[in-house]
């Protein structure tokens, strides 16, 4: 009893634990609400937007409580003194986003090739950023979180002009649908470099709860809030959903 109490008082002791906390039950809650809204769900093309959709807050869920324990992050010496890193924030957006983009991707029916290539950019981008902030030399983490934006960058401008094209070519409530999340996502993609720019991280300008209050906005916009705005879209069912006419109207339309 003793040594849980002792566990508690050292998860509260964290000044970012609140926000770390909140993150874990929002991801949570998201997570069964897309679970009990799927659960009638029977046009195929919709089950696999609510398998994916349903599967990203449920990854960032087990991460953030991670991060919450304890247990998801480390201590790494760079300025002269000994910084904690959640690696565990990585392992989440290393799974989380090339989701997030593949949900862009199969809502304009992308091709394959351009799938790979976004998630081959998005590991990259990820991948360099844990680098960087894995990365003793201080002035090296810099070089690190440029090459990671301008993966970013790369990915953004897919989405901008490439996936942009083939929706305006599909009807109005997909391509309706795309904008919105479109521009919700380059929204938010575009402040995480800057977060970590100025987080404890980088030039540590704002404290590590600041960053982490940040980042869980951030994170809970870009998984749940996302989530909710393209799983409420008819953009997601197929042909096959679609209302087939009665008896009475086809006759009506033989008689014209």
């Amino acid at each position: 009893m003793s040594n849980a109490i002792l566990q508690v008082g050292q998860i509260t002791s964290r000044p970012e634990w609140i926000w770390l906390a909140i993150g874990t039950a929002l991801m949570g809650l998201g997570t069964l609400y897309f679970m009990v809204q799927g659960m009638g769900v029977e046009d195929p093309e919709a089950k696999k937007f609510y398998a994916i959709t349903t599967l990203i807050p449920a990854i960032a869920f087990t991460m953030y409580l991670s991060m919450l324990l304890g247990y998801g992050v480390t201590m790494v010496p760079f300025a002269g003194e000994e910084n904690p890193i959640y690696w565990a924030r990585y392992a989440d957006w290393l799974f989380t986003t090339p989701l997030l983009l593949l949900d862009l991707a199969l809502l304009v029916d992308a091709d394959r090739g351009t799938i790979l290539a976004l998630i081959g950019a998005d590991g990259i981008m990820i991948g360099t950023g844990l680098i960087g902030a894995l990365t003793q030399v201080y002035q090296f983490r810099f070089v690190w979180w440029a090459v990671s934006t301008a993966a970013l960058l790369y990915i953004l401008y897919v989405l901008f002009f490439g996936f942009t094209k083939k929706a305006s070519g599909m009807d109005e409530e997909v391509a309706s649908t795309f904008m919105i999340l479109r521009n919700l996502t380059i929204i938010l993609w575009s402040a995480y470099p800057i977060v970590w720019l100025i987080g404890s991280e980088g030039a540590r300008i704002v404290p590590l709860s600041v960053e982490t209050l940040m980042f869980m906005v951030l994170d809970v916009s870009a998984k749940v809030g996302f989530g909710l705005l393209l799983l409420r879209s008819r953009a997601i069912f197929g042909e096959t959903s679609a209302p087939e006419p009665s008896a009475t109207e086809g006759a009506a339309t033989t008689d014209d």
